[in-house]
């Protein structure tokens, strides 16, 4: 049996900023998701972490550790969809080395202005954060190596979108490294009607 819901995406999107806005502001604050530094050594992230600033890492909101599908390469050219705070992106980073860059797009202003100066922080001239929707990336056709990808996908409701611009900007031969939830069974009615979940 399948169900339609009505999504009322601006409301969603304004929940999600909401909700990323205040873990870049509260970061010690509880959350119903695990954050921070804590949490990204207990998902095995390598070694690079440690020097990812605390500007960052404290705002950590990542589901699982993309790196576990494989290091980085020198070189490469690197997109963060939904970089958050840049723990990531700046993991990524210090894996490609000078020669490679890393792009992290986030909507939320918060999150993108920890992420900028964390990369001061560190000294990270490789890499640039830019405001935007995944589902709308501004970047050109082919222009990616990998794209890497932590917690985010499964809040936007039009994934099909999102995959049709991952598979656009990501050049012949390159890789997507996400890491993410989803659900096994229906979302209750309850869940449907609480925008608040």
């Amino acid at each position: 049996m399948s169900v339609e819901v009505e999504i009322d995406v601006e409301l969603l999107k304004r929940e999600i900023k909401k909700t990323y806005a205040s873990v870049s502001q509260e970061p010690a604050k509880d959350f119903v998701f695990p954050t921070g530094r804590p949490w990204a050594e207990d998902l095995g992230y390598p070694e690079e972490l440690a020097n990812v600033p605390d500007t960052a890492v404290e705002s950590f909101a990542g589901v699982a550790n993309p790196f576990t599908l494989g290091r980085l390469a020198l070189g490469e050219r690197v997109l963060d969809l939904g970089c958050g705070a840049g723990t990531d992106s700046l993991v990524a980073a210090q894996m490609v080395g000078p020669d490679g860059h890393v792009t992290g797009i986030d909507m939320t202003l918060e999150m993108l202005a920890r992420a900028r100066t964390a990369a001061e922080e560190l000294g990270a001239e490789n890499v640039e954060f830019v405001e935007g929707e995944i589902e709308h990336l501004p970047f050109g056709d082919a222009s990616v190596d990998v794209v890497i990808s932590n917690g985010v996908i499964d809040l936007v409701p039009d994934k099909d979108a999102v995959f049709a611009e991952i598979f656009r900007v990501l050049r012949s031969g390159g890789r997507m490294q996400l890491a993410d939830v989803t659900i096994q069974n229906p979302v209750s009615e309850e869940g449907r009607r609480n925008d608040k979940l």
